[in-house]
């Protein structure tokens, strides 16, 4: 067998359909089942059962698959290390960034990468987080930028920088008043979330629970962006809670509104995350690198809580 068989393989693991497997290999469907069905039959099993709609892998086919990943991943070593040994940074580099991430974080970092290393071709998506746990266990993302941590078995996580929340309150809110805010005045009830699928919106749970103020009693408003909450909270719809880099590009009028927590502020731990396997480690610490340098002087909170982004059951 062959390496390209196995990333044939792999294809129809994940698509469960042999045509658009062969889409995505640039070769023709018969083409792509030829190949698989000689693995097949050198190894006088079946992969697959073809019998079932969407196709399905067979117990020992599941076992395949996974010695497969692992199989391809270590041949793609092969070219990273004569890179790593050549010093090369270069080449396609896909990484995914969450949504509440991406606004802030990535003005501050790309134009100095792509000035610092011309030769990688950066991908970029904005995913959620469990979309980029799912392309990166498929090999579809070298790297990726998200709340933490994660406790994903198969992904390395290294901590960028922790960002605290910031209550937005509007000047007819009680909360108005002081200076400083703590966990124990937050309210559910009166919180302007995120739509489901955003982890800075289960940070918020996380933190509320704690507080035991979490009945929603009157209505509910949820948003995709900080800037619809913030415009909702002004018309004396509730408050909302930010991540810091966000409050730093908004008006004058509306800073007036930030209230910050007292210490340990409660925060979120943003980590650069990958495959276990490091590929491409040397794209991966420039790109550490870069970062470091640029959000050093943007976020200097050091006594904080760190609110998980895991949803509690």
């Amino acid at each position: 067998m062959t390496i390209t068989q196995l990333k044939y393989v792999l294809a129809v693991a994940e698509h469960k359909n042999f045509t658009l497997a062969a889409e995505k290999c640039f070769v023709t469907q018969p083409t792509l089942s030829m190949q698989i069905q000689k693995i097949e039959e050198e190894l006088s099993i079946q992969i697959f059962d073809r019998t079932k709609k969407p196709i399905q892998l067979t117990d020992i086919g599941q076992k395949i698959v996974n010695q497969a990943k692992n199989i391809v991943n270590e041949a793609d070593r092969i070219q990273d290390i004569v890179e790593q040994q050549k010093g090369f940074i270069g080449g396609e580099f896909r990484l995914g960034i969450i949504p509440t991430i991406m606004p802030t974080l990535l003005p501050m970092f790309l134009s100095n990468f792509i000035k610092k290393y011309p030769k990688v071709k950066l991908i970029i998506e904005e995913l959620n987080t469990e979309e980029i746990i799912t392309k990166l266990n498929n090999g579809h993302l070298d790297a990726a930028i998200a709340a933490t941590p994660l406790m994903e078995e198969k992904i390395k996580e290294i901590v960028l920088y922790f960002e605290p929340f910031v209550a937005y309150i509007p000047e007819s809110h009680h909360n108005f008043q002081k200076e400083e805010i703590e966990v124990s005045d937050l309210n559910l009830d009166e919180i302007l979330l995120l739509q489901d699928g955003h982890c800075f919106r289960d940070g918020i749970l996380n933190l509320c629970k704690n507080t035991g103020k979490n009945e929603i009693n009157h209505f509910q408003i949820e948003s995709g962006s900080f800037e619809t909450l913030i415009k909702l909270a002004d018309e004396g719809l509730g408050t909302t809670l930010l991540p810091y880099l966000h409050t730093l590009d908004l008006k004058e009028s509306d800073k007036i509104k930030l209230r910050h927590f007292k210490e340990p502020k409660p925060a979120r731990e943003v980590s650069l995350i990958f495959p276990k396997s490091e590929l491409k480690i040397q794209i991966i610490d420039a790109l550490r690198n870069t970062i470091a340098g640029v959000i050093k002087g943007a976020i200097v909170f050091q006594n904080v809580q760190i609110i998980s982004p895991l949803q509690k059951k």
